[in-house]
């Protein structure tokens, strides 16, 4: 009763039969490890051309390739009784030989003793030195994907939460695929001993001699899905499919409007104020309460005498906030997860340009929702001999978690299992910066900006920007050294963090590029920050952003500027907009800008953007 109480959510989560239960909770507790006794490893040797009748058998072997490039491994049934799926005894414990999350896998290869011999071992790769080779762990990086499994642990802080990866011991990697197959498999994360197995349970009665073999597209019913996902085991082209992707459907949208559980307003007329009326404001925003100090507005405790609702965490109820006070303004719109979210950020972004989106947006695809078309691109821009570097981020992480550069499609393939995914080109041609000691690296900049309204259109960019840089001088391999590929180093324990202000930036990047004036490169900016939300709010909401007069925000919005060609063959500096933050953190604006927040209040709550450092965009 103890061991369902703890696990049997995720048991019936995974699928596991409550028949083995008992069995399962017996053999965790005393880590017994039996299934030697059913079943055995059986290495398949090539067929010989010469015997008759194996055409078939070729094929089928040409149909099925072996993980790994070493000999052919397969796991049958080798207990005289066979198996019986009836008997509650039927369930077996598979060892993890190695856990990782993504980032640590290069240095664990290297430093954890033994660990790269025993998967190159594993993967049928020749390793016979010592000491760990680059070579060698190279190529365990590149094979693993053929052999990892993932699993996330739901409670924790949001860097516990990233994707934990694993590697079944020599027994369970040998299980080959099947779309009919004869074993199930799940992990399972044992509380008592904090250690994560594989169940491996049997789908039907086998006999002595039959094959173990598991699904590893297990879910996916959609033939066209299944061929990708299966990509890395079975390489196929699917070149066959068009890499176009259109616009999502109207339900998308909905769905989307739904899930968040956010209930539109109803249609109210624009408040109007007295010109003299200081207004309150209840906000849970130490940075505003700190920094407001306007003398028309003052802050209250009463939500209900509010005027103005300046909140840390997403606003759901509209429709009940327009019936019974829609003099109240809010600090946010209904349906701007339609910027903040990645997937909806690229699928709205996209109505601004044609089939490859604007020219702003790198080409962006939902792992979840466009895989055929991604792989088709990938391929296809393969085949032109086109740079492949991809970057793999979740929907909903911030701050670099779980995010991943790689050239590898197999990698990216896998990634769609752990959480939902975007992947998008990765800049290849970054626009650099020179910093003493390091050299040319990578950096980005973030505007604030201020909606003060959706009908009409009316955006403002507070005259401050920031920068982030790399620590290291970039170049396009290392593509898991964070320092050389990432600029966000302020969550990064014992890593430096390199601070310019604006005002110095500019000289800087002027002298390093005189033929690119700020001022010329700053247009560009706004032009694309211009035809985002210009899309963004064409279509009525849950397609755009609702235009309820009593809202307004501020949205940090990070981009890159990378090297690009002109349509007349010029060479040009084009912005990425790489994403839109809601509420993003105002600690750097207040302490170097004490007025950050004044200006704000004033442009957004007053309409009085004459006297404030903020330059109108829309």
């Amino acid at each position: 009763a103890a061991f369902v109480a703890l696990h049997g959510a995720a048991l019936r989560a995974s699928g596991v039969p409550a028949r083995y239960w008992e069995s399962l909770s017996r053999k965790l507790r005393g880590e017994v490890f039996d299934a030697g006794d059913y079943f055995g490893i059986m290495q398949v040797e090539e067929v010989d051309d010469e015997e008759e009748g194996d055409e078939e058998m070729e094929e089928q072997l040409k149909k099925k390739p072996n993980p790994g490039n070493g000999p052919c491994f397969k796991v049958i049934v080798t207990n005289e009784n066979g198996l019986q799926a009836s008997n509650p005894n039927s369930v077996f414990l598979i060892d993890h030989a190695w856990t990782f999350r993504v980032e640590h896998a290069r240095q664990q290869l290297l430093h954890v003793p033994g660990l790269l011999h025993r998967m190159a071992n594993l993967m049928g790769i020749d390793f016979h030195g010592e000491i760990p080779d680059e070579g060698s762990i190279e190529q365990v990086l590149q094979e693993m994907w053929k052999y990892s499994q993932t699993y996330q642990l739901s409670q924790g802080t949001a860097e516990e939460k990233v994707p934990v990866w694993y590697i079944m011991d020599e027994f369970g990697s040998r299980i080959q695929h099947s779309d009919q197959p004869s074993f199930a498999t799940a992990p399972l994360f044992y509380m008592p001993q904090q250690i994560a197995y594989t169940v491996l349970w049997p789908l039907r009665d086998l006999e002595t001699g039959d094959e173990v073999t598991r699904d590893y597209a297990h879910g996916e019913t959609d033939r066209l899905i299944r061929k990708c996902v299966l990509l890395p085991w079975v390489p196929e082209e699917v070149l066959d499919v068009s890499y176009f992707t259109p616009e999502p459907s109207d339900e998308y949208y909905q769905a989307i409007l739904a899930e968040n559980k956010e209930k539109l307003p109803v249609v109210i007329n624009p408040p109007v104020y007295a010109k003299d009326k200081v207004f309150k404001v209840f906000t849970d925003i130490q940075q505003v309460l700190n920094n407001l100090t306007h003398p028309r507005f003052v802050f209250t405790d009463n939500e209900g005498q509010a005027d103005i609702l300046y909140n840390f965490s997403h606003f759901k109820d509209y429709r009940k906030l327009s019936e019974e006070r829609p003099e109240v303004m809010v600090n946010q719109f209904p349906c701007e997860n339609l910027l903040t979210v990645k997937d909806c950020l690229a699928s709205v972004a996209r109505r601004a340009g044609g089939p490859d989106g604007p020219r702003w947006l790198p080409r962006t695809f939902n792992l979840q929702t466009e895989l055929p078309q991604f792989i088709s691109y990938f391929q296809q821009r393969d085949r032109r001999g086109e740079d492949n570097h991809w970057i793999c981020k979740p929907w909903n992480l911030a701050r670099s978690l779980d995010t991943h550069i790689t050239n590898s499609l197999n990698s990216i393939i896998r990634h769609r299992e752990s959480s939902p995914k975007v992947v998008c080109k990765y800049i290849e041609e970054p626009v650099l910066f020179p910093r003493e000691d390091v050299g040319m690296v990578k950096f980005d900049i973030r505007y604030v900006v201020l909606l003060r309204s959706i009908k009409p259109l009316r955006l403002y960019s507070y005259d401050v920007f920031w920068l982030r840089f790399s620590n290291r001088a970039f170049s396009l391999d290392d593509l898991d050294d964070y320092e050389k590929h990432f600029t966000v180093m302020n969550y990064a324990p014992g890593v430096t963090l390199k601070q310019v202000h604006c005002e110095d930036f500019i000289p800087l990047f002027e002298k390093q590029y005189p033929e690119y004036p700020w001022t010329t490169v700053q247009v560009n900016i706004f032009k694309a920050f211009a035809e985002l939300f210009q899309v963004a709010s064409a279509k009525p909401a849950p397609l755009g952003i609702c235009d309820y007069p009593s809202s307004r925000a501020i949205y940090a919005i990070d981009l890159m500027l990378k090297w690009d060609a002109s349509r007349d063959g010029k060479r040009i500096m084009q912005p990425q907009i790489l994403e839109v933050n809601f509420n993003p953190d105002c600690d750097r604006a207040c302490k170097y800008h004490p007025t950050f927040f004044n200006d704000v209040f004033s442009t957004l709550f007053l309409d009085e953007p004459e006297n404030c450092h903020v330059t109108c965009i829309v």
